[in-house]
């Protein structure tokens, strides 16, 4: 198993680290500081972040904890805005000029020139917000906007999120970096976007990687055959669930999230297990799954 993949032009270590669990730490600045400094001395040299992670906090920490001889890759994501007195802490923002304006304010908050990858988060499939009225926007005049951001340097590379395969091969022509969408042992419904992924040379970068963040999801945890080889190998079932994804297609790349250190410890050490024919035929035939959309 290779330990790097492509991600926009270059070869990044496969478990990256996701900073949506990093407002967590609010109140204990310097713990984030630290478990972002902590990631870099483990390799993770690829974060994917959002301006709507704790309303600023988590790409406030991400500008003050790395340093440019890190050479980390900042992944973020635009589409949606913070909601703070919502029914969820965000809100849908698909319009163009919504966009747009995510853009600048991602620029701002991790204090940059340009941002190195920028998820459309299209909210088609998966769990979590639909677009209503307004929010619902042609594929192509989002497309436009992030092409334009992109020729004008505010943007270095595009990305989707929560995308149908038919929206992917819609967009795929103006270059798509990666895609992101909830996918897991436990929910594999986007199998075929995957596949289609891997032909293009699309990095994979499932959000949710052990289910369970929705009610009446399942959990890779919860899964027997995953805690039988979990024991045999000696490490954790969400190890486990990390490395079957790592294991499955050579494009996937891993942005788990966590605001504990020795959980952060154990995420990158997923890459390290080496999982047999045998046990990924246990997990895969034994594993229930649903279908998210």
């Amino acid at each position: 198993m290779n330990h790097t993949a492509p991600l926009a032009g270059r070869d990044v270590f496969r478990v990256g680290y996701g900073a949506a669990q990093l407002p967590r730490l609010h109140d204990r600045r310097d713990d984030a500081i630290a478990l972002l400094r902590r990631a870099v001395e483990l390799g993770v040299d690829h974060i994917d972040t959002a301006e709507f992670y704790g309303f600023g906090f988590a790409n406030d920490v991400i500008r003050e904890a790395l340093r440019p001889d890190d050479d980390v890759l900042v992944v973020t994501k635009v589409g949606a805005d913070p909601d703070p007195g919502g029914r969820l802490p965000l809100r849908p923002a698909q319009r163009p000029e919504q966009l747009r304006a995510s853009v600048d304010d991602n620029l701002r908050s991790l204090g940059v020139d340009q941002l190195a990858v920028v998820n459309l988060r299209r909210l088609d499939t998966g769990p979590g917000l639909r677009p209503q009225g307004d929010q619902v926007v042609d594929l192509d005049d989002q497309l436009a906007v992030m092409t334009a951001l992109r020729d004008a340097g505010k943007i270095g590379a595009i990305g989707l999120s929560s995308v149908t395969l038919d929206g992917l091969k819609q967009a795929a022509p103006a270059g798509i970096a990666c895609v992101q969408n909830a996918y897991s042992l436990v929910s594999r419904d986007d199998e075929d976007t995957l596949q289609f992924c891997v032909a293009g040379g699309i990095a994979w970068v499932p959000f949710f990687p052990l289910g369970g963040a929705f009610p009446a999801v399942p959990k890779v945890t919860d899964e027997p055959a995953v805690h039988v080889v979990a024991e045999k190998l000696a490490v954790t079932p969400s190890q486990i669930g990390l490395a079957w994804l790592l294991h499955h297609a050579p494009n996937v790349l891993l942005i788990p999230g966590t605001a504990d250190p020795a959980h952060l410890e154990a995420n990158v050490a997923a890459s390290t297990i080496a999982l047999e024919t045998t046990a990924l035929d246990a997990v895969e035939s034994r594993s229930n799954q649903v279908t998210l959309g």
